[in-house]
């Protein structure tokens, strides 16, 4: 009888480890965007779900958790589960600005994620609203000098990457800038556009084509070259601020203690997006260049940027609010 039993559980155990294999393969995965619908992390983490959820037979939901310029989404995305189920875009305002903005994050950026690939780089667009009377970065830095203090300039958050490349400019140009922080780079981009603030530095794919469309004036980019997607926009540093470029990334990462086969299966999965025609094209509509590597390569490529911008703040002097 109790040998009956067992062959009777091993056979249901065989039966439903199909069963059990199709529910895990046909579970979703989730992308932790940690911003609000419609700025740049969003669009592009829209644009990495649908080509990589293509990639693998698999759905993948945006989740956004925006508020405290990507702490909380960052924070929310280390606590979860390192199965493989959940994961963060990342990017240089979480991982490198951040961290060296706060003496104390709910968070480590090297400790606390997996790093899977770097997914795109790209210069920050300095726009400002029509109303305001410049056509160049040379005549702000004079308007803004002559007026110290009126001009306001938005972020998607206290200690975010538009919110640090903005002083880093307030400081290379000798100018008094007033910050006012959002919740994302999308409510920013809809009260600059209103007039509500003057000025911003804002991603790419949020940006650009609120300045194509005439509802924005874009001024110059923060990289060391022109962007390919706005090569009419000159370099801040072809304007006149000698030496100035911050430049913008993405990547993917996972929860810390991911296994190394999940860790690596997602990197070919995620390189292998990055190379479809149609994720190149999107890429360089949005003005983003791709990146890719592997997984060790982006967590070198971390650790410099932390050490690099800790260097910027520390000699710049600049503090959260």
């Amino acid at each position: 009888m109790q040998k009956t039993a067992l062959t009777l559980l091993a056979l249901s155990l065989v039966s439903a480890a199909p069963l059990l294999a199709q529910e895990t393969q046909n579970k979703p995965m989730r992308l932790i965007v940690p911003f609000p619908p419609g700025g740049g992390n969003d669009i592009l983490g829209r644009t990495v779900a649908q080509h990589l959820a293509q990639i693998r037979n698999q759905q993948i939901i945006v989740d956004n958790r925006g508020g405290a310029g990507g702490l909380i989404g960052a924070e929310l995305a280390t606590h979860a589960a390192p199965d493989g189920y959940t994961i963060f875009l990342a990017s240089i305002g979480n991982l490198a600005f951040t961290p060296a903005l706060h003496a104390k994050l709910p968070y480590d950026p090297i400790k606390d994620f997996t790093p899977v690939s770097r997914l795109a780089t790209s210069a920050f667009l300095l726009v400002v609203n029509p109303s305001v009377a410049v056509k160049s970065v040379k005549e702000l830095i004079t308007l803004a000098r002559a007026k110290p203090g009126s001009l306001n300039y938005a972020s998607a958050g206290q200690g975010s990457s538009l919110h640090l490349t903005a002083e880093i400019f307030k400081l290379a140009t000798g100018t008094e800038l007033v910050h006012v922080a959002y919740k994302g780079s999308a409510p920013a981009l809809t009260d600059l556009i209103a007039g509500q603030v003057q000025l911003m530095f804002g991603t790419m794919p949020a940006t650009l084509p609120q300045a194509k469309s005439g509802k924005l004036r874009a001024l110059g980019v923060s990289g060391a070259k022109r962007a390919a997607a706005a090569p009419d926009v000159p370099t801040i540093a072809e304007a006149g601020v000698s030496g100035f470029e911050v430049l913008n990334w993405y990547g993917i990462t996972l929860p810390a203690g991911a296994a190394q086969n999940v860790v690596r299966k997602l990197n070919q999965d995620v390189l292998a997006a990055l190379a479809t025609p149609a994720m190149i094209e999107s890429f360089n509509t949005q003005g983003l260049e791709v990146a890719g590597g592997t997984p060790a390569e982006f967590g070198g490529f971390i650790k410099s940027e932390m050490v690099k911008y800790a260097k910027v703040v520390k000699a710049a002097n600049i503090r959260a609010e």
